[in-house]
């Protein structure tokens, strides 16, 4: 992103910040990661694409960070309270990078995977053997994310059904258990999407909204934050406390 966006994001972020409990909602703090190194297809403001070294200093800022513990994606919506460390796509990195980390720091975390990525043989992203070496690691779950990637709202009625069951039933077959949350490509959930996800058997779906997650949020709209290449500890530590929320007046 570029560098003038940022600064103007953080100025609103700071005055927004100033309001303190007028606008602090509790709940569930969602991250929502990318690539951590890999190169992210049609990101062209290199937003998705993280350092590893700079996501090591977020995964350790959030190890030192009071009252905020890290938790799996079912139990902090439930709770509606710490943090859930989620990846969108199935990137090769979330294996290589991520996990080795998250599991050294007992940090459970979500991988939505997208089924027709894995097929494509592209090396940026998990291969089958890869994703069931993944799903071994502590603390490691597996998502679904649509079965190509396409918006689900632009599909109509038979092309979303396939879109929800291929994608959980292919990543069941590779995997050997049951899958049951997922996240909507680009975001892109309405009514019927919503309903459509519920009717496939999805007890959980991040959509792509900030803001916090209370206990009693639908489960099938769960609000995240979106974390980008370009954010710092600083900036991490001032969206986990909801200074960026006013993002989600976009939805």
């Amino acid at each position: 992103m570029k560098a003038w966006k940022l600064a103007l994001g953080d100025g609103v972020s700071t005055i927004f910040g100033l309001l303190g409990p007028l606008r602090r909602h509790p709940g569930c703090r969602v991250l929502m990661y990318h690539a951590l190194g890999a190169e992210v297809p049609g990101d062209r403001q290199a937003q998705y694409s993280m350092a590893a070294e700079r996501f090591r200093q977020h995964m350790h800022c959030l190890e030192g960070t009071q009252g905020r513990q890290v938790l799996g994606l079912g139990d902090g919506v439930k709770v509606g309270s710490g943090v859930v460390i989620t990846f969108d796509d199935g990137y090769r990195d979330t294996l290589t990078v991520a996990a080795p980390l998250l599991a050294d720091l007992a940090f459970p975390f979500t991988v939505f995977v997208t089924p027709g990525f894995t097929r494509s043989g592209d090396s940026r992203y998990l291969s089958a053997p890869e994703l069931r070496e993944l799903a071994k690691v502590p603390g490691a779950s597996i998502g679904a994310h649509g079965n190509s990637h396409c918006r689900l709202t632009e599909c109509d009625d038979a092309h979303l059904d396939r879109e929800l069951r291929e994608s959980r039933a292919w990543l069941e077959d590779v995997l050997g258990r049951a899958v049951t949350t997922m996240s909507y490509p680009h975001g892109a959930v309405d009514g019927r999407v919503r309903a459509a996800a519920a009717a496939t058997g999805y007890e959980f779906a991040a959509c792509s909204r900030f803001g916090a997650q209370a206990s009693d949020g639908d489960p099938l709209l769960i609000a995240r934050t979106d974390i980008w290449a370009q954010d710092d500890s600083a900036r991490l530590l001032a969206k986990t406390a909801g200074a960026w929320d006013w993002m989600g007046w976009r939805a």
